[in-house]
C-alpha cells in the first residue's frame, strides 16, 4: 500500500507548533490531541523540525525542573526526514526502524499532505495481512 492511501483515511488535521513556544505548550497540544509528536513551524511558516515525546524527556537531564520555559526550538530534532505519498508503507516502516524514529511528515513536492506514526503503519500492516490470510482461508474452502 502507498503512503497516498493511508493518508487518505486519517485525519486531515496535523498539529503543529511553533519554534518559539514553549515545552510547556508542546506538552499541553501532545495531550489534548492525544499524540506523540509535533510538527515544528519556523517564523516563516516552514517546518523547521519535529518536537516527540522522546525530544521532551531528553531535555530532563539538562533542565531539570526549568523544562517547561525552555523553547521548542532548543529540544526539537531539526533534522526531518520526509517521505513522498508515492512511498510504501513497507518502505516508510523500513525508514523509520533504520533511523529510530516514530513519525514521518509525508510531503508532495514542498507541500505538506501528511503526518504518519509507526502505529499507523503498524495498524496498516496488520489489516493488510488479516485480509490476506482470510483470502487465503476462502480459496483453501473453494
Amino acid at each position: 500500500m502507498k503512503l497516498a492511501e493511508l493518508i487518505r483515511g486519517k485525519s486531515h488535521e496535523i498539529v503543529k507548533i511553533r519554534s518559539d513556544d514553549s515545552i510547556a505548550e508542546a506538552a499541553i497540544a501532545l495531550t489534548e490531541h492525544k499524540i506523540g509528536a509535533l510538527l515544528v513551524e519556523d517564523q516563516d511558516g516552514t517546518i523547521g523540525g519535529i518536537l516527540s515525546e522522546r525530544d521532551i524527556v531528553g531535555g530532563m537531564a539538562p533542565h531539570g525542573a526549568d523544562l517547561h520555559d525552555v523553547e521548542v526550538s532548543e529540544l526539537m530534532t531539526r533534522d526531518v526526514i520526509r517521505c513522498s505519498p508515492n512511498d510504501s508503507v513497507n518502505e516508510a516502516m523500513a525508514m523509520m526502524t533504520d533511523r529510530r524514529i516514530r513519525h514521518l511528515p509525508v510531503f508532495d513536492g514542498d507541500e505538506l499532505v501528511g503526518f504518519i506514526s509507526i502505529g499507523d503503519l503498524v495498524k496498516c500492516r496488520i489489516m493488510e495481512v488479516q485480509s490476506e490470510a482470510e483470502a487465503l482461508r476462502q480459496y483453501i474452502a473453494s
